[in-house]
């Protein structure tokens, strides 16, 4: 067994890790939370839960199932993270009026306040790719069409 060398080198180079798209992005989207981990640290949010306030920050008052659409997350997913932020304080949860069957999700007043202190993130993540900003909006249209076109066939 020793002998044989590996399926790598014999077998389809197509089937390398490093020639694979999803392990380029998926490499890359380690590096992406890695830093976002350490800016957002000081504000105690995690990733996702910097998402939802993201969405709220643009438009307050959104339904559950907004959010979930709008983050490509699933409602399993999307509740325990608002339970958290609502127990932290950030956002404020309740049934619609019109509908019992909607929950509501809105900024709190230290939701609102927690916008003023990430207002240099987008610079920084700017700063630890080494890119220009032309770079990054020429990337995030790459990135989203690359989205959208995969969404397609799921």
């Amino acid at each position: 067994m020793a002998d044989t060398p590996p399926l790598s080198t014999t077998g389809n180079p197509a089937l390398k890790l490093d020639a694979q798209l999803c392990f380029a992005l998926y490499s890359t989207l380690l590096g992406v939370n890695k830093v976002y981990r350490t800016l957002l640290r000081e504000l105690d949010l995690t990733y996702p839960q910097y998402l939802v306030m993201l969405v709220l920050w643009e438009r307050d008052e959104r339904n559950v199932s907004d959010i979930c659409s709008l983050l490509y997350l699933e409602t399993a997913t999307l509740t325990p993270l608002l339970k958290r932020l609502e127990a932290r304080g950030l956002v404020n949860r309740r049934r619609s009026p019109s509908d019992e069957r909607q929950v509501i999700v809105s900024l709190s007043e230290a939701g609102r306040a927690l916008y003023a202190q990430v207002q240099h993130s987008p610079g920084c993540m700017c700063e630890s790719l080494s890119c220009s900003q032309d770079d990054i909006v020429a990337l995030r249209k790459q990135l989203l069409t690359l989205r959208d076109a995969l969404f397609q066939h799921v």
